[in-house]
């Protein structure tokens, strides 16, 4: 039933290349079969609860300017009517899945108690919700950066008692993404990190949190939920120094803590932009050490020095990263989640509509197009052969040898590379011949 928020907008449709409606999809078509599966399965579409429905369209210098018939969020009532409106547009985008954090779709009662009553039932009304439409959620997560008792911190927070409210927190947030069949559970440390030295000790801040994420994994196999747990990177904001910096860093933090072979990252464009990497880079270290969970889909402002969460509209960039997706075998459990918001000044709701066409129909060109490099072949055969000399018996006899004998080769056959060119402007030719 419609809730009037959307009115006169139809259910978005594959129309193709040649549509020139703002409201339809040119590229991407869920029943596309590429590499063998329906594109929807490739990329497992996700809505983001915070940005479209959560965020009031506020930034660093000023207050709100999206008006909402459910703002301000303080109440059951306005909680359930934007779970309507929400449903409604995941059925207007064919999305076939969302994500939240309890404080997106819950009203903040001030106190732990009434914070997990109003969870539980507003889970309630979206289990129904979810029941009725067939979407899926793809992660749930507990927002523990936002309200003032998280300004220390959560699993990292001097006070412990504020280590007990985060726990318990997560508790409830696991305990209603496993009622709701969610397929991951996320955590993303906002807090978790600090501003200065001067009032903190990392090494124990750091083995609290270790010792936080072996909680929360010891409850998912105590509950039985069947879903991954994701970690997500994100450098300088809003702590000066977080914790959680990229996924090199968070793979490190994994394998300290024994975790590794437990937990696997969310990545987000955005976040990778700020630790001064591209997204295939983060890609590609997660997926090296077969940590690659999900992914965030934004992009960010490389102009401006704050986390921007726009959609997606760079083909070429989005292509490489599903380039090394696909190479690692594909999201998996994960998915594509749209970690993005229209801008401050998009206040009419066929902006919403209109950016997740938008930034899908992006997402669909860039994987066809990484889909059509990966069955082509090229950028792997370049790579087959620029490492071609490290499949000879001398350089594997070499790799178990050591430095003596090493030596000693060189001396008696007379070793002296030429140097060799990487080619790198012929494989960007070669990808620009796809994209």
């Amino acid at each position: 039933m419609s809730t009037g928020f959307f009115d006169g907008i139809e259910k978005l449709a594959y129309e193709g290349v040649d549509c020139t409606s703002d409201l339809a999809f040119r590229h991407y078509n869920p029943d596309e079969i590429v590499m063998g599966k329906r594109m929807e399965e490739h990329l497992r579409f996700a809505i983001a609860y915070w940005h479209s429905f959560a965020w009031e369209g506020g930034d660093p210098f000023g207050g709100q300017t999206l008006v909402r018939p459910w703002h301000p969020q303080d109440d059951m009532g306005r909680a359930k009517m934007k779970a309507d409106v929400a449903f409604e547009m995941f059925d207007i985008l064919n999305a076939p899945y969302f994500c939240w954090h309890d404080a997106d779709i819950r009203p903040e009662q001030g106190n732990f108690a009434d914070n997990l009553s109003t969870l539980n039932e507003i889970t309630d009304y979206i289990g129904e919700k979810m029941q009725e439409t067939g979407t899926k959620l793809l992660w749930g997560t507990a927002n523990m950066f936002s309200h003032m008792r998280w300004m220390g911190g959560a699993s990292t927070n001097p006070d412990p008692d504020v280590f007990a409210f985060a726990a318990a927190t997560v508790k409830g947030c696991m305990d209603a993404t496993h009622k709701l069949g969610g397929e991951n559970y996320v955590l993303w440390g906002g807090r978790e990190g600090y501003e200065t030295l001067l009032n903190t000790d990392m090494g124990q801040e750091l083995d609290h949190m270790g010792r936080f994420l072996s909680m929360v994994v010891d409850y998912k196999h105590k509950i039985g939920f069947k879903g991954q747990i994701l970690v997500e990177p994100k450098p300088q904001e809003p702590s000066k120094h977080q914790y959680d910096y990229d996924a090199a860093t968070c793979i490190g933090f994994l394998r300290k803590y024994g975790l590794e072979n437990e937990v696997k990252l969310n990545l987000e464009q955005g976040h990778a932009i700020l630790a001064g990497h591209s997204f295939e880079h983060e890609i590609a270290v997660a997926a090296s050490e077969g940590m690659l969970g999900s992914i965030d889909m934004n992009r960010n402002d490389y102009q401006s020095g704050w986390d921007t969460d726009q959609f997606p509209n760079n083909v070429p960039e989005v292509a490489l990263t599903y380039y090394h997706i696909i190479q690692a075998g594909g999201l998996g459990a994960g998915g594509t989640n749209f970690d993005a918001k229209i801008r401050r000044q998009s206040i009419d709701p066929i902006d919403l509509i209109a950016s997740h066409a938008g930034g899908m129909d992006v997402c669909a060109r860039g994987f066809k197009a990484a889909a059509a490099m990966v069955e082509d072949g090229g950028l792997q055969k370049a790579l087959d052969d620029r490492y071609a000399g490290w499949k000879t018996p001398e350089a594997e006899t070499m790799l178990n040898s050591d430095l003596a004998s090493i030596s000693e080769r060189v001396l008696s056959e007379g070793i002296n590379p030429a140097p060799r060119s990487g080619r790198q402007e012929i494989l960007e030719n070669y990808v620009n011949r796809f994209v």
